[in-house]
């Protein structure tokens, strides 16, 4: 029996000093109301002029991470992307996708395979006229840094903004 005490108080000894040594937190507490965990809320936007360049950065930091249900989010079922393959006074030799299926496929199987590093919008214009927007913005993605190069749609939906269309490949070669 002292035997088994000794070792007891051993095992006891050296789990404490183990435990205080390597800095392991104590566990932690049994029965009783849980800590409550501080989160940072999402940002939300003054105006709806905010609420568009948001969602364009949005649109961007998404096509880098390559999320698609994030991307799914943000735009309207109907929704356009067209490349104006930099003639936009040439609507012949556009391509278009055309409702959220192509435009998923779209980001899939063209967008993201190109692996951008970055994509930005810098010096976004918002035009606002009720519950439908435009904006005109450079694009920044990849080699390409090109002024006045896209062109978005957007309208409100059940109060929030989506993206109806984007025009791409405006700035003339």
């Amino acid at each position: 029996m002292r035997k088994f005490v000794l070792i007891l108080v051993v095992a006891v000894l050296t789990l404490t000093v183990v435990a205080c040594t390597t800095g392991a937190p104590p566990p932690p507490p049994t029965g009783g109301p849980r800590p409550t965990i501080q989160r940072t809320p999402t940002p939300v936007p003054a105006n709806d002029e905010e609420a568009l360049r948001q969602l364009i950065v949005a649109e961007g930091e998404a096509v880098v991470q390559q999320d698609i249900d994030r991307l799914q989010a943000m735009w309207a079922t109907d929704g356009v992307v067209t490349d104006a393959n930099r003639t936009p006074d040439n609507p012949g030799d556009d391509k278009t996708w055309k409702n959220w299926s192509a435009i998923r496929d779209r980001y899939v199987n063209i967008v993201f395979p190109s692996n951008p590093a970055f994509a930005q919008h810098p010096n976004i214009r918002v035009t606002i006229a009720g519950d439908s927007a435009t904006a005109l913005a450079d694009t920044k993605i990849g080699v390409t840094d090109l002024k006045n190069n896209d062109r978005w749609t957007f309208r409100k939906i059940d109060g929030q903004w989506k993206m109806t269309s984007l025009t791409f490949g405006l700035a003339p070669k």
